[in-house]
């Protein structure tokens, strides 16, 4: 097995002693961050310029003495046969781990340092849209973008779908229709930075509040829409921190009033609030039992307790309460309620 750290040591051991620390700081072979070419310059009294004169000069000289080193050329065929396996091109953590297998000693820095020195494998740096890669072709880059857009195109056209539990079936269907193998698939949709797993192992879009929520309200959404039942108030800010959805504790008054101001919540009990997509009306225990009462005609107050406590949070004392409004309901003799005429 090589040691990578040996194959390193033995790669630059034909340097002199700047060229050599130039290298072993700029890409940080000593476990170190890496160095910049400013910092460089400071610490050797040169301009930046000069300190990027000699890493070139060093780098050219490794290159060449590691095109007949045969412990290069094994660790460059076992990383560009990853590549392959993985149709071209793997994320850079993930590259990494597969390589560590191989070469146990490998770290970060090291995998940077030995890839650069060969022209076979290139490096895509982190952007707004892609987490850092590797890959072997330029000419596979625009496919693969195209790929990994079109997918998520067709997230966003089936969101609902999707947040139902119907990723990975629609998925299956869209590899298929690609004609992409599914472990190539996988490994091109690693590496957006649009597409993420939530805290309860749901996938979807990052700009989605139900994969990654990012105002306390939509928090409060995703917590609730999990729990699948009605929370007090008071209990939904541990919700939050148990979900890891938030790193400081938030205020119950914070809670609370970004539950009043959304519409999406329905205040269905004393501080108890549920989704309006599960569908609850806003109202009083009043207000509730006219909707009842126009719904199903004249009902005895033991019937109107029973149907609203059915998905509601009033309590019989309350609801009895408000049946004796005279100004709302009318007792028949029958002792049902139903609705006084104005």
């Amino acid at each position: 097995m090589i040691l990578v750290n040996k194959l390193i040591e033995k790669l630059i051991s034909d340097l002199n002693n700047k060229q050599k620390e130039v290298i072993i700081k700029r890409f940080g072979l000593d476990n170190n961050n890496f160095k910049t070419l400013s910092a460089l310059g400071r610490q050797f009294n040169v301009t930046r310029e000069r300190i990027r004169q000699i890493q070139n000069t060093a780098l050219n000289l490794i290159k060449l003495k590691a095109q007949n080193d045969l412990g290069f050329q094994e660790f460059i065929n076992q990383a560009e046969k990853i590549l392959r396996n993985n149709g071209g091109l793997t994320r850079l953590d993930i590259f990494l781990e597969e390589l560590k297998k191989i070469f146990n000693d490998l770290n970060k820095n090291n995998l940077l340092f030995l890839i650069n020195l060969s022209s076979k494998i290139k490096f895509y740096e982190e952007d707004k849209n892609y987490y850092s890669f590797y890959y072997l072709e330029n000419s596979d880059l625009k496919n693969i973008f195209n790929f990994v857009n079109k997918w998520i195109n067709l997230l966003k056209s089936k969101k609902k779908l999707v947040l139902d539990g119907g990723y990975h079936k629609l998925f299956d269907e869209f590899i298929k229709k690609e004609k992409v193998p599914k472990n190539f698939s996988i490994n091109f949709i690693s590496i957006s930075k649009k597409i993420k797993v939530n805290t309860y192992g749901d996938i979807g879009l990052v700009d989605w509040p139900e994969i990654e929520p990012k105002v306390i309200r939509d928090k409060i959404y995703l917590v609730l829409k999990k729990k699948k039942q009605p929370v007090h108030f008071s209990h939904i800010s541990k919700l939050i921190s148990d979900a890891n959805l938030s790193v400081k504790q938030i205020s119950t008054p914070t809670i609370h009033n970004e539950l009043i101001k959304d519409k999406r919540f329905v205040l269905v009990g004393r501080g108890i609030y549920a989704l309006r997509e599960w569908g609850y009306d806003d109202g009083t225990v009043k207000d509730i039992i006219i909707k009842l009462l126009k719904k199903e005609g004249p009902m005895k107050s033991k019937e109107i307790v029973l149907a609203l406590q059915k998905d509601r949070f009033f309590k019989q004392n309350t609801i009895l309460a408000n049946l004796q409004n005279k100004n709302y309901f009318k007792r028949l003799s029958d002792g049902t309620y139903k609705i006084k005429e104005a």
